[in-house]
């Protein structure tokens, strides 16, 4: 199969929109910014769902369901929530539609006005908090873990496919602590899940940190992220917590009886992470040749291609490729036996390469006879041949190398796109010719922030957690500065 995708050096944006498609991930819908999601690209989203879905449980989380549908008077009552999402909201006005008396189709029935307009969840802080309310009684309801698996809506007229669209599914996670010490250390900890997640499963490597106040979630006292670098040099926010304070608490009359018997506001967080880690998984693995999955998340982590001669298999070598492929599943390992006699094998070669599957078992004839197997390995395209006998333990482990392989060779290219500048020219340097994260002296202050985004197109992708102090001077304003913060242009 020819792939004709465009190179990463030469057309980036082409390349990830032409992979997308040409590896049956997504496409474009009817409806102008949402996308439909194929089914080899819903498998990985469904393996990135499973692997959050166990942590969050096992961090004492429970699922529930909460409705599309928020009554606008909801959206209102937290001031800065509003503001933040007032833009980017679908509104439902009307019930209910009719035939047009003049014969051209349906239309909306004027007659059919919702009293109050209901607007499209563009996240469910409101719809959950007002829910809150009837569940918070005492501090025995709290904690309260809850988090919900769903499809959520922001007017984007810009889209790209995964990356971001009006429609898209996440996951919303909405907890009620009894202190604020608590309510802190569940969005902390809710941050490293996040960054677990995306090293250990997305094989990509994550910086920690705090938003600044022009980039924190509308409503929120502090909003901690994870940052991914795109193999373009560009910055990818991965996920993030929010830490709520008593913000949604108030606005919705949340309160609880303390053992003392008092009544006080609980605490709340909200944390979430979308469909744009398919997105990341693409973007920072990827190369000219198609998806390079780690194995964690590939829908199909080995694929076994016959060699065939003349019109059919010979028995012989079905035998052997069923015995494979019973060996693999028995260590748990996902695995597909293409034996289609629609297409050749160079064509499924290239076919399986495009879509990123991390292991190729090639068996011809001169196999069978010998008790060989060719192994193909998708991040690094080599090949061997080794013993059919116990493969089951040699793909396993190679499985395992695998994963670990495309996790060091996204931190070396972090590693290396990451660099210092101690003045505005040298920061505007390496953004125009080397990009990646740059480290850099900034004020504190939004006026600054704003200045250096209309200068240069990069933002504070986060204040890094774990940074020491370090005495200097904004590259903007000369001003005193502490630390150095994390600079990039992003998606």
């Amino acid at each position: 199969m020819s792939k004709g995708l465009p190179k990463r050096s030469e057309d980036y944006a082409g390349w990830y929109n032409e992979l997308v498609k040409k590896a049956d991930l997504a496409e474009n819908s009817p409806v102008r910014g949402c996308m439909v999601i194929k089914p080899y690209g819903y498998s990985i989203w469904e393996k990135i769902q499973s692997g959050l879905d166990k942590m969050f449980k096992d961090t004492g989380h429970t699922n529930a369901y909460f409705p599309l549908f928020i009554p606008k008077s909801y959206l209102s009552k937290e001031a800065d929530h509003v503001e933040g999402f007032a833009k980017e909201c679908a509104v439902v006005t009307h019930y209910r539609l009719k035939n047009d008396e003049n014969g051209k189709g349906i239309v909306v029935d004027p007659e059919a006005r919702l009293e109050e307009e209901l607007i499209v969840r563009p996240t469910s802080e409101t719809v959950i908090w007002s829910t809150y309310k009837n569940w918070i009684q005492s501090y025995r309801d709290l904690p309260l873990l809850i988090n919900q698996w769903a499809n959520v809506v922001r007017w984007e007229m810009r889209t790209r496919l995964f990356l971001r669209t009006a429609e898209f599914l996440w996951q919303e996670g909405h907890t009620a602590h009894a202190t604020r010490e608590e309510a802190v250390e569940e969005t902390i900890r809710m941050m490293n899940v996040y960054a677990e997640f995306a090293e250990q499963h997305m094989a990509m490597p994550v910086l920690k940190g705090v938003k600044t106040e022009s980039e924190r979630f509308a409503g929120a006292v502090d909003t901690y992220c994870i940052e991914a670098l795109m193999q373009d040099g560009r910055a990818l926010q991965a996920g993030t917590s929010h830490f709520l304070g008593q913000n949604f608490a108030k606005a919705f009359d949340v309160k609880f009886a303390t053992q003392e018997g008092s009544l006080e506001y609980v605490w709340g967080t909200s944390w979430g992470a979308s469909t744009r880690l398919v997105g990341g998984l693409i973007m920072a693995h990827s190369d000219d040749n198609g998806l390079v999955l780690p194995p964690r998340l590939a829908p199909i982590q080995v694929v076994i291609v016959p060699i065939m001669k003349g019109k059919g298999m010979e028995p012989e070598m079905l035998e052997m490729a069923n015995k494979i492929l019973n060996a693999l599943r028995e260590k748990g390992i996902t695995v597909k036996f293409d034996d289609r006699d629609t297409h050749k094998p160079g064509w499924k070669f290239a076919e399986y390469e495009l879509k990123g599957v991390p292991v190729r078992l090639a068996l011809g004839p001169r196999d069978v006879e010998q008790g060989t197997i060719e192994i193909a390995r998708r991040d690094t395209l080599t090949k061997e041949t080794v013993s059919a006998e116990g493969i089951e333990k040699r793909v396993k482990d190679l499985l395992d190398e695998i994963q670990n392989n495309i996790y060091q060779k996204a931190l070396k290219f972090r590693e290396d796109s990451t660099h210092e500048a101690n003045s505005l020219e040298e920061f505007t340097e390496i953004l125009e010719n080397k990009g990646g994260f740059v480290k850099a002296h900034w004020d504190g202050t939004a006026e600054t922030e704003a200045k250096i985004k209309e200068m240069t197109k990069a933002t504070i992708r986060c204040i890094p957690i774990d940074n020491t102090l370090e005495e200097g001077k904004c590259i903007l304003t000369g001003k005193p500065s502490k630390q150095k913060v994390i600079f990039a242009k992003a998606y």
